[in-house]
């Protein structure tokens, strides 16, 4: 069993940053990825950036020299740190884990892929 719960979100103007956290607990498997995905409303929920355990990392074209994933280890907590923000990027966040199914290539950005989920937080950009 996996638990994730993110931190970080808020309201910045844009242009302006914003660092988002996952405090990540539970089983730590040897291979898994870890991905942000994003919901604005009435829209499907879409991945935003993943990094596996081998540290291979992926992004959406729309975030990509914008927004980086990383993650520490040794306090098993994943970042996504959002530069440059516009309004097209306000919506809810979401940390997740894939720790079975399918082998991968790059670490996807497919939420079907991922079976954890943490609870969401909301970034809001103002223009």
């Amino acid at each position: 069993q996996v638990r994730l719960v993110e931190s970080g979100g808020g309201s910045v103007q844009a242009g302006g940053s914003l660092r988002l956290s996952c405090a990540i607990s539970g089983y730590k498997y040897d291979s898994y990825c870890m991905g942000w995905f994003r919901q604005a409303p009435g829209k499907e929920r879409e991945g935003v950036a993943a990094i596996d355990s081998d540290g291979d990392t992926d992004y959406a074209d729309s975030v990509k020299d914008r927004f980086k994933i990383t993650e520490d280890n040794a306090n098993n907590i994943l970042y996504l740190q959002m530069n440059s923000l516009t309004p097209e990027d306000t919506a809810t966040y979401y940390c997740a884990a894939k720790t079975r199914g399918a082998a991968w290539v790059r670490p996807p950005l497919q939420s079907f892929e991922y079976n954890y989920w943490g609870q969401g937080t909301q970034v809001t950009v103002s223009s």
